[in-house]
């Protein structure tokens, strides 16, 4: 039987991202969702005001991504069904303001990696995994500085955040996807 070391060498494996903490670039990041309307056709929509933060250490064991969304600035297009997402009904933004995510562990090589962690939501905290395809490192013409791409795509299930109202015409299974831009610390990199 052999042993599997590959996690171990990745935790220590050099990454392609210098130590520091990067910041968001939030003209080029995106918050994004779908879910099933009857069960045959997708609502989308989006969050607008996001905070979102990635450290990066020495190896991945020490990489921290975290973020926060505020929950009112749901937007799908149509403020009708925007207002109603935001009552009581369904997210209920006047005791859950916000969602917010701090990861646990990242995994990875070359352009796939995962990252897991623990997504709140009021005051219900659930575990959550995303497949994250890693863009790369850029030089922006625009600012100068290293830029860092990355998407993440994941899943989450209303009911399992006390959500329920609208079973049957509403879909449970509600799809994320993030597109993040985040930006080399001052000083550091090439």
């Amino acid at each position: 039987m052999t042993q599997d070391t590959s996690s171990n060498t990745l935790a220590a494996a050099p990454l392609p991202l210098v130590s520091g903490d990067w910041e968001l670039d939030p003209l080029h990041s995106a918050v994004n969702f779908t879910i099933r309307h009857l069960g045959i056709a997708k609502v989308r929509g989006r969050f607008t005001d996001v905070e979102a933060g990635l450290h990066v250490g020495g190896t991945l064991d020490d990489v921290r991504v975290t973020a926060r969304v505020a929950l009112a600035s749901l937007d799908t297009g149509n403020s009708d069904r925007d207002a109603h997402t935001r009552s009581a009904d369904l997210l209920d933004v006047e005791k859950r303001p916000t969602m917010t995510f701090r990861s646990s562990r990242v995994a990875g090589t070359g352009d796939d990696w995962t990252m897991e962690g623990d997504l709140t939501i009021g005051d219900v905290t659930r575990p959550v995994r995303f497949a994250v395809e890693f863009g790369g490192v850029v030089d922006s013409p625009v600012d100068g500085r290293r830029h860092a791409g990355f998407e993440a795509t994941g899943e989450i299930r209303r009911s399992d955040f006390g959500m329920d109202f609208g079973a049957g015409f509403l879909g449970d299974v509600v799809k994320i996807q993030l597109d993040m831009q985040f930006i080399e610390p001052q000083g550091q990199g090439g």
